[in-house]
């Protein structure tokens, strides 16, 4: 890897570390402080130390032909979930052993990247993937994960997209997916440090909870912030920095809309690691674009 490759991929690393590592830190302590079993907020800090390895392995390692696979590995996942147990009827997680995954938040922002990597070759094929992951989240039901899917699908199709019948057929159909997510109905209720650890935070102290705020918004701006430099041409970065964030960003607003999980601060390994895949596919995208390599989609690339 080169000097500059190395620093610009680095970068997004650190920062996003430091800012997730405080939430994951802070939803650790108002757990602990309300009685939740340490297993669970242990589990947390342990997943961001594991995704903390695979995120600099994935910066590292990455190479442009990848992306189509971990686009395609999206639907796949989310597929399997239809055939998991349901909680109430519900599909959204896959178990193993002791681990209760929620595949749409491990799987999501990885995705996110590699379509923003991909949609301008082939915006075609790369939409279609994201509609059927969309179509998915509408059947398990997830209406927080469809409508975060849908909002960064929208954002990518308005930036990558130049064939106009294209664009407004994609956003017309991101839109009704994400509507008729939130008509199926969801039983499940809330878990306190869960989908509501804001509230729990803030009984503790307002201060701690506006800080929780505060990091989740600093978390969804920073993928943009860290790559505005890079607009341009191919590598798409900047672009990839915009799906990621809109990602980031859905999660944060999402609890506020219903009960769904509040990311990082809230207990659930899912979206700890799958924001290390993100960002890790990202910088490992910075990291093609500075050492001046070419950049080839691969499968499914014009």
């Amino acid at each position: 890897m080169g000097t500059k490759g190395f620093a610009g991929a680095g970068r997004p690393l650190l920062i996003y570390g430091a800012l997730s590592l405080v939430a994951v830190l802070l939803g650790a302590f108002v757990a602990a402080r309300h009685g939740v079993a340490t297993g669970s907020w242990v589990r947390d800090l342990l997943a961001w130390g594991v995704g903390a390895g695979m995120a600099g392995a994935i910066a590292a390692g990455l190479r442009s032909g990848a992306f189509p696979y971990v686009l395609g590995l999206a639907p796949a996942g989310l597929l399997a979930t239809l055939f998991s147990a349901p909680q109430e009827g519900v599909h959204r997680w896959i178990d193993a052993g002791p681990l209760h995954t929620n595949i749409a938040m491990l799987v999501l922002p990885s995705a996110l990247v590699a379509a923003a990597a991909l949609m301008p070759k082939r915006p075609g094929w790369t939409i279609g993937v994201l509609m059927l992951c969309a179509g998915v989240l509408v059947a398990q039901p997830d209406a927080s994960q469809a409508t975060t899917l849908a909002l960064a699908g929208i954002g990518l199709v308005v930036l990558a997209v130049r064939q106009r019948g294209v664009q407004v057929a994609a956003i017309l159909a991101f839109a009704a997916l994400a509507g008729v997510s939130w008509l199926r109905p969801d039983p499940l209720q809330p878990v306190p440090e869960v989908e509501g650890i804001i509230g729990l935070t803030f009984r503790l102290s307002p201060v701690l909870a506006g800080l929780a705020l505060l990091l989740l918004a600093a978390i969804a701006l920073a993928p943009v912030a860290l790559t505005r430099a890079s607009r341009g041409p191919a590598p798409p970065v900047w672009l990839a920095g915009v799906g990621l964030g809109l990602c980031f960003a859905g999660w944060a607003v999402a609890p506020f809309l219903g009960a769904f999980p509040v990311p990082l601060v809230g207990m659930g390994m899912s979206p700890v690691l799958g924001g290390w895949l993100g960002i890790g596919l990202l910088a490992g995208l910075i990291r093609l674009k500075g050492s001046g390599r070419a950049f080839a989609p691969g499968v499914g690339a014009a």
